[in-house]
């Protein structure tokens, strides 16, 4: 099976990844849905996709390891022949005061969100296609600096960081390498262990006074993983409503 286009998105079983996935499988491209555990949303999703005429693979790897996304690229590339679009979603939060973080929270997110990141990165820059785009997911926490998000947001402001070297790494390839830092997102992975209370005053922070939707972000990263996206580069986008 071949297509002209292929995504491969990390963590896309549920939440941002999934409307991502989603997204860009409407946008025409073949997408390959990578997952951690949840092999049943996964495979929903796949079919949910092929089902609607779109070409859809679920692929289970451990962001965390280096073998695992190697073993994820190959099997895009010898499903749909070749790689255009890395989205690096897969991600964790444990919120807790910085004095409270114990080593294993703190490990487990330099595993996904950082080492996770990178391992993307590292075999997209020498796997994509002429004309690829490498966009990595970071938080827009990284400018709000909010209390008990600090082993999170480190982690996030190191893959922007990343991201704009990358870049430029990347010259005369014609590969782009950007992040989409989202605001609060109605997910489960922001909503869980928050008081109905926390959530409405968070959801008030932006102008818009709601919280962002799965498909906000997706619409971000179709932009960007688009033909009118190909000039933006080396950059966090940060989608957020306008609350920083």
């Amino acid at each position: 099976m071949t297509s002209s286009r292929t995504a491969i998105i990390t963590g896309a079983a549920r939440g941002i990844g999934a409307a991502i996935a989603d997204r860009l499988a409407r946008d025409g491209f073949a997408v390959v849905i990578n997952f951690a555990k949840d092999k049943a949303s996964a495979d929903a999703l796949t079919s949910r996709i092929t089902a609607a005429g779109g070409n859809a693979i679920a692929v289970q790897g451990d962001v965390a390891d280096s073998a695992a996304m190697t073993a994820l690229f190959d099997k895009a590339e010898s499903s749909f022949g070749g790689i255009d679009v890395l989205v690096n979603n897969a991600g964790i939060l444990q919120l807790a005061p910085i004095a409270d973080t114990t080593d294993a929270m703190f490990d487990r997110h330099i595993a996904v969100n950082l080492k996770g990141s990178f391992n993307g990165m590292r075999e997209a820059a020498k796997r994509l296609r002429k004309g690829g785009r490498i966009i990595n997911l970071s938080t827009s926490v990284v400018g709000t600096r909010l209390e008990t998000y600090g082993a999170y947001t480190a982690t996030k402001a190191a893959v922007e960081v990343m991201t704009f070297i990358l870049a430029r790494e990347m010259r005369g390839k014609d590969i782009t390498v950007n992040a989409v830092a989202p605001g609060p997102v109605a997910t489960e992975l922001f909503l869980n262990g928050k008081s109905p209370e926390l959530i409405d005053r968070l959801s008030k922070t932006n102008p818009m006074e709601r919280l962002g939707q799965p498909n906000d972000i997706a619409n971000v990263v179709s932009f960007l993983a688009g033909p009118d996206g190909g000039w933006v580069n080396g950059q966090t986008l940060r989608a957020n409503g306008g609350m920083v």
